[in-house]
């Protein structure tokens, strides 16, 4: 039996080509993929169904964008562990997305050696 933490991950952004980069990208053995959303909302209710304990999150999405996002999924369990994934490199952007409680910021675009680089430091931290 692996004693290793078994970790779920949530993949949000608006792009399902980017959903499934990541997921794609994704090859720590620990972690489970459990959800796929294409915007904030869809994330918050995947969040309810599935209870990840980690989430990938991009910033620009329509109907609730990822900081909003972020500090509803911190709100709602303060133990999550969300990575940024985002093309808006600016620090601004990246300080406010840990302010609201990101653990993370990878820019766009990424290798999966990357991806998985700041997942695994997530899971470690």
């Amino acid at each position: 039996m692996n004693a290793a933490r078994q970790h779920r991950l949530l993949i949000v952004d608006d792009s399902n080509i980017m959903r499934r980069k990541i997921e794609r990208s994704q090859d720590i053995p620990q972690v489970e993929i459990v959800g796929l959303a294409g915007n904030g909302l869809e994330a918050l209710a995947l969040h309810e169904q599935t209870r990840p304990t980690l989430v990938t999150m991009d910033l620009t999405m329509p109907e609730m964008d990822g900081i909003e996002c972020v500090e509803q999924l911190v709100g709602r369990d303060p133990d999550i562990r969300i990575l940024v994934i985002s093309a808006l490199a600016d620090k601004a952007t990246a300080i406010e997305a840990l302010e609201k409680g990101a653990s993370g910021f990878l820019c766009k675009p990424f290798t999966e050696r990357q991806v998985n680089d700041a997942l695994v430091k997530l899971i470690e931290n």
